[in-house]
């Protein structure tokens, strides 16, 4: 996790109290099993080894992590998607030209596609959002590589190996390995729940989730400690205890034996009518114990923290409107976050900035999609081509002009129709 190196009194006092360990030997412990089974309190539960968690924040990762990054480009005619060929200074010579597409296309392709050798953009955008909600506790580091001006390599670095601390009365600085490094230099630092006194430092959800994860924890336990217990007859053999044979186990096993075990399923058992007394008993289930209910309020609880729909975590059926809600609530503004962030530490020109393609994320049916993009098409705002796309079709190459009015020619071909003219037509009837 991620650790915080804050100035007290308090702690300044403890310092000076006992002995300063040896830095090597204290963080080589500190990053140990040991250490972890040491500090942590008996029963503590982390959010990275509960199930309802984990399954919340997963989906919450994937999702971001399916999207798209997109380099843009905002010009006078709104945002754009860039394209390298396209662009390049009005003055600059050709060689200038193609070294800034190169560098551009270069750009685009290593945040999109493969951020380093070793992990695609899926990859590392899942491990940013599971770092920050989980062993991060709000915050995640990645160290991002150049060479000559072109980004080389973006690096995720584990939690365990960073500590931010405070600098000055506003900054801060990210130690990687005990290395100093200032944020704004050479790492992006993905931050949410920003804390209220350090602005710069996330929180993540670890005290809101501590006690809902411990009763799912718990609840998991009874449940498999109950289906697991022996002791629940369905059957109470009442037995005259004056008999020899019931004063020792070995007698009272004998008897079991002798009487009532029975070789095959549904055969009746035959015992002494003076010696033994069946009576049939209902043993408690798990709704007895009001199990289910409590596991459920706990799962909504989880996802109301998370921001989630409950019907993810298994409670309730599936929602449209409520995941798009989702969406729109959750997603979109993590997803912002680390746009910004990208922005902001790799791209120098005010005008360039990147964007997740959320259009993918939403729940449609075929019917809206058909319908929507007929209604753009009518009205010129749509391309055919455009169209067939949100339908995973191969573009056409006569669907590629807009097309208006009811005759549906080419827009350049709007003069030709004879209501137009001011004379009307040549077969007209005028």
């Amino acid at each position: 996790m991620v650790e915080w190196k804050g100035e007290s009194r308090l702690s300044k006092r403890k310092s000076r109290a006992r002995a300063e360990p040896t830095q090597k030997h204290s963080a080589a412990w500190l990053c140990s099993s040991e250490a972890f089974d040491t500090l942590t309190c008996q029963g503590y539960t982390s959010l990275s080894h509960n199930p309802e968690i984990m399954a919340g924040v997963d989906t919450i990762a994937r999702l971001i992590g399916s999207m798209t990054i997109h380099l843009m480009a905002s010009t006078e005619n709104g945002d754009i998607r860039i394209e390298p060929k396209a662009l390049g200074k009005k003055n600059a010579t050709s060689e200038g030209v193609e070294e800034e597409k190169k560098k551009l296309g270069w750009l685009a392709r290593k945040v999109d596609i493969e951020p380093n050798q070793y992990m695609t953009r899926a990859a590392l955008i899942q491990w940013i959002v599971r770092t920050m909600y989980l062993d991060g506790n709000g915050n995640a580091i990645v160290l991002y590589k150049t060479k000559d001006g072109h980004l080389q390599e973006l690096v995720p670095i584990p939690s365990s190996r960073v500590s931010l601390e405070q600098d000055g009365e506003w900054g801060y600085k990210i130690f990687v390995d005990g290395v100093e490094h200032k944020p704004n230099v050479d790492l992006l630092h993905f931050a949410i729940n920003p804390d209220s006194y350090y602005p710069w430092r996330g929180t993540g959800y670890r005290v809101s989730l501590a006690d809902v994860a411990n009763n799912l924890k718990q609840a998991s336990a009874t449940q498999k400690g109950f289906m697991a217990s022996k002791w629940k007859p369905s059957l109470i053999v009442k037995v005259d205890a004056l008999t020899d044979e019931f004063s020792s186990p070995e007698g009272r096993k004998r008897l079991l034996d002798s009487y009532a075990m029975s070789g095959e399923a549904g055969e009746p058992w035959m015992i002494p009518a003076e010696q033994f007394s069946v009576e049939q008993v209902k043993p408690l289930t798990l709704s007895d114990l009001a199990l289910d209910s409590m596991v459920t309020l706990d799962k909504r609880t989880v996802a109301a923290v998370l921001g989630i729909p409950p019907f993810v975590l298994g409670v309730g059926d599936f929602n449209r409107d409520a995941w798009n809600n989702f969406v729109n609530a959750t997603i979109m503004p993590l997803a912002k976050t680390m746009e910004q962030e990208l922005t902001k530490q790799i791209l120098d020109s005010p005008d360039l900035f990147f964007r997740f393609n959320s259009w993918s994320l939403y729940s449609y049916s075929i019917n809206e999609l058909v319908s929507a993009g007929a209604e753009m098409v009518d009205r010129m705002a749509l391309r055919r081509n455009e169209w067939r796309g949100w339908l995973n079709l191969p573009p056409d190459a006569d669907m590629n002009e807009l097309l208006a009015l009811e005759n549906y020619i080419p827009a350049d071909r709007l003069g030709d129709q004879g209501k137009l003219l001011q004379n009307g037509g040549e077969n007209n009837g005028t």
